[in-house]
């Protein structure tokens, strides 16, 4: 009997069918709050741990002049006149911010691809991968920028002023009495022109250095997962260099921003437009070493984080596409 026969085509119907409702898989929110989940834990932990390199990175930033001998002096010169606890500066509100902003990022991105695919049809969205990628990976980040807004506005007040107030609560509390709601959203522009753009950037590059392994070194289907887990490490580091580059000049801007508050009816726009005469081309680029470094790492360990969990937590049914 032929491959093609009607017999064989039945058959293959019904094992379509069968597996498509099968009651053991995992499936909507159940699946997607999976993600959100694993999301959140890798964003969480990655920026977290990484706080004392945020702080120097920050300080580089906002005061070039002083701090400009690189991360590593910039680190003795924090601790040698603040003390150790000064690198840990931030670390509650960056802890908070990014356990929302990687829920809704990873959440989403993997959420809106398969919206993508309702839309286009498998065949479509597969041939227009890339495009997919970045569309999801844009409109996902724009819903974790306003969960992550608030937060990153404190940490950096916090940083940028080691006075202003003691932890998340005190300074998001303070800064909310004393300059209103909108005091956390004065950034929402440039973390948006920070973040979209390193996202879109990270994930898209991300899926094409995974694909391009495994389509040329590992087989997927019989890879361990300890392999697994080293390809998303690999394809996370090049997609956090790469990521970072392109975001670094609004990671400049957004420091800048949240320093301190702007002058009475001053817009963000003025301020944004001001901010970028006085930094120039170099100036956008003060901390880029350290940030580099910062966003590779945590950009390998959150997609090697990222697997390891869906894994743990059954949620292997992931949205992919490949060719």
């Amino acid at each position: 009997m032929s491959a093609s026969s009607p017999v064989s085509t039945k058959l293959e119907t019904v094992k379509q069918v069968v597996a498509a409702n099968d009651p053991t898989k995992i499936s909507g929110i159940n699946l997607y709050s999976r993600f959100a989940f694993a999301g959140a834990v890798c964003c969480s932990i990655t920026h977290g741990s990484l706080t004392p390199v945020d702080v120097v990175k920050t300080r580089i930033q906002l005061d070039p002049a002083k701090y400009n001998q690189g991360m590593i002096n910039g680190f003795r010169k924090v601790i040698a006149e603040e003390g150790f606890g000064a690198v840990w500066t931030g670390a509650g509100p960056t802890f908070a911010g990014y356990f929302l902003q990687g829920a809704f990022k990873f959440g989403g991105y993997e959420l809106f691809k398969q919206q993508c695919i309702n839309v286009l049809g498998i065949e479509q969205a597969t041939a227009y991968r890339t495009p997919v990628y970045m569309v999801s990976a844009a409109t996902a980040e724009f819903f974790a920028d306003i969960a992550l807004c608030p937060l990153e506005a404190t940490r950096i007040r916090l940083v940028s002023q080691p006075t202003f107030a003691n932890g998340l609560i005190g300074g998001f509390s303070k800064i909310l009495s004393t300059e209103g709601v909108g005091a956390f959203y004065s950034g929402f522009g440039p973390i948006l022109f920070k973040q979209v753009p390193y996202t879109v950037t990270k994930f898209v590059v991300y899926e094409k250095v995974a694909e391009a392994i495994y389509d040329n070194f590992v087989n997927k289907a019989t890879a361990s997962d300890l392999t697994n887990t080293t390809v998303n490490l690999g394809s996370g580091l090049i997609a956090g260099f790469a990521a970072a580059i392109i975001s670094q000049p609004a990671d400049t801007m957004l420091s800048k921003i949240n320093k301190t508050k702007g002058l009475p009816g001053e817009s963000t726009t003025s301020r944004l437009v001001k901010i970028a005469g006085e930094l120039g081309l170099r100036g956008s680029f003060a901390g880029l070493g350290a940030r580099l470094f910062m966003v590779g790492t945590l950009t390998a360990g959150q997609f090697a984080i990222y697997g390891d969990i869906k894994r743990v937590l059954g949620a292997t049914g992931g949205v992919e596409l490949s060719k």
